[in-house]
């Protein structure tokens, strides 16, 4: 039940943390279907929270000069998923400064590099899967992304620690909202992972190993903060897993690549001639249509109202990314697959945030979502146009309150093949 106070909306009961963890992705969105609002005040983890979802929200939310992200993200998820005193913990200069020690690597050839790494580590994954009964493409696109994304960021990876680092990897996002024994697992892989980054960041400033120029790890490594002084080696550390585990991620949203091929055949046979249009679009509604990241958080800097409501100083805020992706003002039948819709979408950097909204440079908005796009592409690419795999069967669902979502199955495959690029035989 909802009661009308004289700021907001809000939702009656002591605390509704368990509720999140009962219903996901969808516990936003699941009151604004009920209440009819886009903004509620509720309580969690005994904390005055606002909720809030849709375009015109988002805009609100992005808005540095009304939100702060210091202090917003709870510290257990600082030591599994996002790390301590990193980029998304900082606002004002402090947070442009840093912000653009990542932008700095998005240019046009690094970003090409990309896509030449991901199909390189596809082909020699490939080859291997051709050997064995079964894969599971979860985990092996794991260990594919490990590779691209060390080699991208200048990060030296033995081929007999990768298994070990895509775990570490993966064990900081799937059980960044774990409790009891996963939640210690992520934090152990979190501590194990800022380790291992700091004994390069040494290596790096003191001579003893020297990675090109342009990477992250050297850049990051002598990157100079707004008093002209280098980063923290923790905060190296930090920074440098916030690419990394990132890219690792993107395991998710292959995952559900395979899964939207297969519930949707239709669509694949479009992707046929590699069009890459229709590559763009398909990935895009994957990113749209499946669940990823549930809700960012700020505080609001200083009271303001909006809309006729008051927000006070410091109040925790979530912005609800995925039911903002299924909110029906937006987007026409938000519950079916239809990769068409993007090619009439005008870009918005407000209705359509999967890992997160603003703008690039100045915002909050994540710096590897063009990373995203680009090892998605060729992902996806690789998948219809240059293999072909049975899927046995396996439990295909996935689970909304699970964070992060994924097939139960994990998409296994059987009957690995590689194929000649053209060949059009059947997945």
């Amino acid at each position: 039940m909802m009661e009308q106070n004289s700021s907001m909306p809000k939702e009656k009961g002591l605390d509704h943390t368990l509720n999140v963890l009962k219903e996901g992705y969808e516990f936003i969105l699941n009151r604004r279907d009920k209440y009819e609002t886009n903004v509620f005040e509720t309580k969690l983890l005994g904390e005055k929270t606002i909720c809030l979802t849709g375009k015109e929200a988002a805009k609100l939310f992005y808005d540095n000069e009304k939100f702060k992200r210091s202090g917003a993200a709870p510290k257990r998820v600082q030591k599994t998923l996002f790390g301590e005193n990193g980029v998304q913990a900082l606002d004002g200069e402090a947070h442009h400064h840093r912000k653009e020690m990542f932008m700095s690597l998005m240019t046009k050839s690094m970003l090409a590099e990309i896509s030449e790494l991901t199909k390189k580590y596809w082909t020699k994954y490939a080859a291997e899967w051709e050997t064995k009964d079964k894969i599971t493409l979860h985990e092996e696109s794991k260990k594919i992304l490990t590779h691209i994304a060390c080699e991208w960021t200048g990060v030296p990876l033995e081929d007999s620690e990768v298994d070990m680092r895509a775990e570490q990897l993966g064990d900081m996002f799937e059980e960044a909202a774990a409790v009891g024994p996963g939640y210690w697992k992520g934090k152990k892989a979190r501590s194990h992972g800022e380790e291992w980054m700091e004994e390069m960041i040494e290596k790096v400033r003191n001579g003893k190993m020297n990675p090109p120029e342009d990477r992250a790890l050297y850049r990051f490594s002598f990157h100079r903060d707004l008093d002209g002084e280098l980063l923290n080696q923790q905060v190296v550390a930090v920074e440098l897993l916030n690419l990394l585990r990132p890219m690792v991620a993107i395991s998710v949203y292959i995952s559900f690549l395979a899964h939207a091929l297969y519930e949707n055949k239709e669509e694949t046979e479009k992707l046929r001639s590699g069009d890459p249009d229709q590559l763009q679009r398909f990935i895009q509604e994957v990113r749209r249509f499946y669940p990823f990241f549930p809700f960012a958080g700020a505080r609001v800097k200083q009271d303001f109202t909006w809309e006729g409501y008051l927000f006070e100083e410091d109040t925790l805020t979530l912005m609800d990314l995925y039911g903002t992706n299924h909110d029906p003002s937006v987007w026409a039948q938000p519950d079916e697959f239809q990769p068409e819709r993007f090619k009439t979408w005008k870009g918005s950097p407000f209705d359509f945030i999967p890992q997160g909204g603003g703008e690039f440079d100045i915002g909050h908005r994540c710096a590897g979502e063009w990373l995203t796009l680009d090892i998605l592409k060729e992902s996806l690419n690789y998948l219809v146009n240059h293999m072909t795999y049975k899927l046995p069967d396996q439990d295909l669902s996935y689970s909304m309150s699970d964070i992060p979502s994924l097939p139960k199955s994990g998409v296994v495959m059987t009957d690995v093949k590689r194929k000649e690029s053209g060949s059009r035989d059947a997945i």
